[in-house]
Formats: structure tokens, C-alpha cells, sequence
């Protein structure tokens, strides 16, 4: 399993709409070897991660609750992480 990956169920509050597509553009990239999204590879790629992402959120509803939160904090909900998102958005 991607290490990138990070557990999802169990977050309090719930795992997020965004948390749920990067968790699954993280799966497309590891299994599809693609690191840079190109004109060619765009749209398999873009429906790939709508799909996986579908599927997850569907995955999440379905399960049972946690006994205990996940020992990891998603990457979006981390400060040094948030900061470095705003720090692009600024730049661009």
C-alpha cells in the first residue's frame, strides 16, 4: 500500500470531500506510474480519480464507526502542509 494513503475512516470531523480525492489521486498516481498529468493522459486519468473518489466516499458511508481515530492526520488538515498550499496560491 502507498504510504502517501492515509486512512480516512474515523476522522473527526468525517473525512472531507477534498481529503477523498487526493487520498484516490494518490491511488491513480501509484498504480498508474503517473506523476504529471499530459494532454494524453488527462482524461483516463481525471475520470479514474472521480471514479475512486466515488467509491470511497460510498466506502466511508457504508462502514461501521470507528473505535478510534486513525493514529495519522490527513495531509490537508496538517499546518505545514496547509501553509505550503497557501504559499502556491499566492505565488501563482
Amino acid at each position: 500500500m502507498c504510504r502517501n494513503i492515509t486512512e480516512l475512516r474515523g476522522l473527526v470531523p468525517a473525512a472531507t470531500p477534498v481529503e477523498v480525492e487526493a487520498a484516490a489521486r494518490q491511488y491513480v498516481r501509484k498504480v498508474s506510474g503517473i506523476q504529471k498529468v499530459t494532454d494524453t493522459t488527462r482524461e483516463p486519468f481525471e475520470a479514474a480519480v472521480a471514479e475512486i473518489a466515488a467509491i470511497t466516499a460510498r466506502l466511508l458511508g457504508q462502514l461501521p464507526e470507528r473505535r478510534q481515530p486513525p493514529a495519522t492526520v490527513p495531509p490537508l488538515r496538517r499546518p505545514e502542509v496547509l501553509a505550503r498550499m497557501a504559499a502556491r496560491a499566492t505565488a501563482s
